[in-house]
């Protein structure tokens, strides 16, 4: 069998599973799980990107779909009434102010050279900014999130269409990326690792915070859709006519249709991106960072700048992610802080690459949907098991009653169950990368 045709039933064994669900269960819950198996295979893709393509090492991806979140929320929310009179221009200025400190702190790192001298004009340069920088923000924040704070409390955003967010959830995600590659890259693969992974806790930890900026825990929860609501299409009479037409139901099926519009979104964005991802991959600029990925030693003597081709290739990563995360606020209609796992938005997408294969565009595609459905499903699979196992129990026993509580936590020993197996037995993937 060749390679090709191997992929090919791959692709189709998925979609079998896929479709089966359509068929056991309801179509509505079928398409739910190609939406999300979507915005998963971007999110893979994105970190392929960076592990396949160059061995970067991030484990901070939660962090940077997470911005992607926010940018749907400050590009397509509306700017809340009287927000920016309040307080909303003297947080800019802070944000500015701060950013001047950290550039003259650089500066200042930079010219003096190691030694007293350096600490005793950093310290005071710091610590002055600090404080200063919390004068301006503190008072300005708490005007702005006084306003209509059961509803509002946030500044809002630009009220621009919600499908420019994505492309600027990847440019502030790539920008994230960038400031923190410029810091954590010439760090070892490991202490890289600990970097992204604390540093994704800070942006999360910023976003429950900072009401001002995304209300918090309180959550943005009217997230405009670049589809109908599925009310507006029950109500109206053209859908209604062509429903009973075919003798659908008219909320099932307009569940359907908005799904397949989301489908058709998320596939046309991942279409382009795997696109440009396999012209950048066999590009002369992809050879090279698969140069630099298998022995960074010898493509240093070659005459690569490897910490610069680290940082693009990072940025790349980060902007995808960032896409993917501002999709993914788009299709839920909320933006969730409490909601960025590590596990979710971390494990989970690194288990995808690692199953689909590393390096291999078609393989994180591929491990995003498998991966996916396989998440969704294990949970009603683990429960009809562990019934049937607790079947012959009486009734009553507490360890009957452990294991029906516990059915829960099967997606979490599957996936490890799966990783554990396709490390041992085929840790190249289900689709290698060449």
């Amino acid at each position: 069998m060749s390679v090709a045709t191997r992929n090919v039933l791959l692709f189709v064994a998925v979609g079998a599973l896929i479709v089966s669900t359509g068929l056991t269960q309801s179509w509505n819950a079928a398409l739910a799980i190609v939406n999300m198996g979507l915005l998963s295979a971007i999110m893979a893709l994105g970190v392929n990107i960076q592990w396949g393509y160059a061995g970067l090492y991030n484990v901070g991806t939660m962090g940077f779909v997470a911005l992607g979140g926010l940018a749907a929320v400050l590009v397509s929310i509306p700017p809340t009434e009287g927000a920016w009179q309040a307080g909303g221009f003297r947080i800019l200025v802070a944000l500015v102010f701060g950013a001047l400190i950290i550039a003259a702190a650089a500066w200042v790192y930079k010219m003096l050279p190691r030694g007293r001298w350096r600490f005793v004009a950093l310290a005071p340069l710091l610590v002055a900014g600090f404080v200063v920088y919390r004068l301006i923000l503190d008072p300005a924040a708490a005007a702005v999130e006084a306003i209509n704070p059961a509803l509002q409390g946030n500044i809002g955003g630009l009220g621009l269409p919600v499908l420019l967010s994505w492309p600027v959830g990847g440019l502030l995600a790539a920008g994230a990326g960038w400031l923190i590659g410029k810091t954590a890259l010439g760090l070892r693969s490991d202490y890289l690792a600990i970097a992204t992974l604390g540093i994704a806790e800070i942006v999360i930890a910023v976003l429950k915070n900072e009401d001002w900026l995304g209300r918090g825990v309180k959550n943005i929860v009217d997230i405009p859709r670049p589809v109908p609501y599925e009310i507006d299409l029950q109500q109206s009479q053209g859908f209604l006519s062509f429903v009973s037409g075919i003798g659908a139901d008219p909320a099932a099926a307009s569940g359907i249709v908005v799904k397949l519009l989301y489908a058709g979104l998320f596939l046309a964005v991942l279409l382009i991106l795997i696109w440009l991802s396999q012209a950048a991959l066999n590009s002369p600029w992809g050879r090279m960072m698969r140069a630099i990925r298998d022995n960074e030693v010898a493509a240093a003597a070659m005459g690569k700048d490897v910490t610069r081709r680290h940082l693009q290739v990072f940025v790349l990563g980060c902007a995808v992610l960032g896409i993917a995360g501002a999709m993914l606020a788009t299709l839920e209609g909320q933006l969730t802080p409490g909601a960025y796992q590590p596990l979710r938005f971390t494990f989970l997408i690194w288990v995808m690459v690692v199953v689909g294969g590393s390096g291999s565009n078609l393989g994180a595609v591929l491990g995003g949907f498998l991966i996916w459905y396989l998440w969704v499903q294990v949970e009603p699979w683990g429960n009809g098991l562990i019934n049937l196992i607790t079947a012959g129990m009486a009734e009553g026993s507490q360890f009957k009653q452990h294991l029906i509580d516990s059915a829960a936590h099967m997606r979490l020993v599957v996936m490890g169950v799966i990783l554990i197996l396709m490390l041992r037995f085929r840790p190249q993937g289900l689709i290698p990368g060449k």
